[in-house]
């Protein structure tokens, strides 16, 4: 297991948590602090109800991806402050060496909420991309989507999240051009993606597909088959909690091998990527501009 220190007093400024990481991150008995292993910043945006599902995801990330994580937890109800915890782990990496990850937890009340860029820039960490995971819908055009865009790298989103896929995805293609987007719900077909694939040139002619998983991953899939041929391609949706079956024009295709990633392994990869993936983009606004089934 991996020691843990954690900050036991609530701290109600950026300065007061810049000082708490620093006096964590002391290991003890000593004056040198643990070596810094961090890689990127990694922030994400979490309201409430999403929680409990965030730290699952954050506690599978740690080892494999050392960074700075900073959660923000908006309260636009509360009164107006912040109120942050920090907590820093230490991971043997072997020949006496370990790895250092801290993550910063800010509860962000009134108007802190609306205006999270100002808070958590000054915690990044320099020369180093910063990634932003935002939980849910984003408020497209928002006060709070529009400070975080301004200062990352990158945006990753689980469309799976969104009640409303179409007219999300027709406000995310907006985004295209001003931040690299990666979608979990895409990365959760990329096996049946190359599945599909390599059924070519047998499904060159395909005219409809029923899929049987999320919304998001059947309209993904979609937009994906319709974008690559040029040309419209019918959905049929079967309801799922994962994406388990394919029909082309009425005939299943072969369950692509392998297991299905699990949430930690999912974000992990898209934590590696930096450039942006123009085939999820053309995916994106086909689905967004499908005709309704």
């Amino acid at each position: 297991m991996a020691p843990e220190v954690s900050s036991t007093a609530a701290l109600a400024s950026i300065r007061e948590i810049e000082r708490e990481v620093a006096m964590l991150r002391m290991a003890p008995g000593s004056d040198v602090p643990y070596q810094r292993t961090s890689v990127m910043t990694h922030t994400a945006w979490v309201p409430p109800e999403w929680v409990e599902a965030a730290e699952d995801v954050l506690a599978g990330l740690a080892e494999r991806h050392p960074s700075r994580t900073i959660v923000l937890v908006p309260e636009p109800g509360a009164q107006d402050g912040l109120e942050g915890e920090v907590e820093v782990d230490v991971f043997p990496a072997g020949e006496g060496r370990e790895i250092c990850t801290e993550t910063i937890r800010i509860q962000l009340r009134g108007n802190r909420a609306s205006a999270p860029a100002s808070v958590v820039e000054p915690l990044f960490l320099p020369d180093l991309p910063v990634f932003l995971r935002w939980r849910g819908v984003p408020d497209f055009g928002g006060a709070a989507f529009e400070s975080m865009l301004g200062v990352v790298d990158r945006l990753i989103v689980d469309s799976t999240e969104w009640p409303d896929l179409r007219a999300s995805y027709a406000q995310l293609v907006g985004v295209f051009e001003r931040v690299a987007v990666s979608d979990i719900a895409w990365a959760r077909t990329s096996r049946w993606r190359r599945q599909l694939a390599s059924l070519w040139p047998g499904i060159a002619d395909v005219k409809k597909i029923r899929v049987t998983g999320t919304a998001a991953q059947a309209e993904l899939l979609a937009g994906w088959l319709r974008s690559r041929l040029e040309r419209p391609v019918e959905l049929e949706h079967e309801e799922a909690d994962r994406l388990v079956a394919v029909d082309i024009d009425g005939e299943q295709a072969p369950f692509p091998p392998g297991d299905p990633p699990q949430p930690a392994d999912l974000l992990s990869e898209q934590l590696d990527r930096f450039e942006r993936d123009r085939i999820y983009e053309e995916a994106v606004r086909s689905a967004a501009t499908a005709r309704p089934e």
